[in-house]
């Protein structure tokens, strides 16, 4: 797309939604660092009507966590964006990693990934031995996920079945009890390079009635500073290079199976938390990072 240069089409639009109108606080490290760099910038919720997105030469998607919960709508607003303006992440990625059957994909190219079995509506399903996780293939942010266990098979049958009944793909994926001792291991990467990495602990407990969601829309996170393994980044890397082309951020989601090599929990491409503010280092940050690759894809559009 070869946008026009005036100082209209030069701006960037950060997409959100309703519940955070004005960014999560980590995604606000952004705003700074891009007017440094004399980009304007415009918070814009996804599905408000009055947003005219043809005035942005750059959308790019951050805290639009609600998206799971209208999916075809996300869609079809992010094909109409792409129509007028740039995407970020583009529309192939947004519609690849937002359903989670792409980790069948990963798997048959090798990917090591947590084991799971994907329930189509009308299908029949068992449960594994020991402790169990339940959740649809269109999720974010923990929401209608269950951590479950073989004596208590009613409540993931109950779960299943109020996902076919919303005509979703229910997954089912064994719990691997590393995440109660290492944790989860997140790995964020900007335009093709590793950036940092951060640890999450455990957000599933047993006990559904423990879970607290932070205004109805993610699990709240314990999360700390951490260093990336060599075998991790393997996987991370491997794990991305089954993904469309053209993305410019991308979070690996991480644990270590029974055995201890990691294993692809989720691959993230559409609105994940790139934890920006989790970095203690010499040099950018990540914040700044960003706004760099977003000014170099700006510069790109204009010429």
């Amino acid at each position: 797309m070869n946008l026009a240069t005036s100082k209209a089409t030069q701006r960037l639009a950060l997409v959100t939604c309703s519940a955070y109108p004005d960014l999560d606080i980590d995604d606000q490290l952004l705003i700074e660092p891009l007017r440094a760099l004399d980009i304007p910038v415009t918070i814009a919720v996804w599905n408000d009507p009055s947003v005219k997105w043809d005035q942005f030469a750059l959308a790019l998607i951050r805290s639009t966590w609600d998206y799971t919960r209208h999916h075809a709508d996300f869609l079809a607003w992010a094909k109409r964006v792409e129509q007028v303006s740039v995407l970020v992440n583009p529309l192939p990625v947004i519609a690849w990693s937002s359903v989670k059957t792409y980790l069948r994909e990963l798997e048959r190219s090798g990917v090591p990934i947590v084991p799971t079995t994907f329930i189509e509506p009308g299908q029949h399903w068992t449960f594994p031995d020991g402790q169990f996780v339940v959740k649809p293939a269109i999720s974010a942010g923990s929401r209608d996920t269950l951590r479950l266990s073989s004596a208590n098979t009613a409540a993931g049958d109950r779960a299943v079945t109020a996902m076919h009944l919303r005509r979703q793909t229910a997954m089912i994926q064994p719990y691997f009890h590393s995440v109660d001792v290492g944790a989860e291991t997140a790995l964020i990467f900007l335009e093709g390079e590793f950036s940092h990495a951060i640890r999450k602990s455990a957000l599933l407990p047993l006990d559904v009635a423990s879970q607290v969601f932070e205004r109805g829309l993610f699990l709240q996170e314990k999360i700390t500073r951490c260093s990336a393994r060599a075998d991790q980044l393997s996987v991370a890397h491997a794990a991305l290079r089954c993904a469309p082309a053209g993305w410019l951020y991308a979070r690996v989601d991480l644990i270590d199976d029974p055995t201890g090599n990691p294993v692809v929990l989720e691959l993230e491409m559409v609105e994940p938390s790139l934890y920006l503010g989790f970095v203690d280092s010499p040099g950018p940050t990540p914040a700044q990072t960003l706004a760099s690759h977003l000014a170099q894809r700006l510069q790109s559009e204009r010429q």
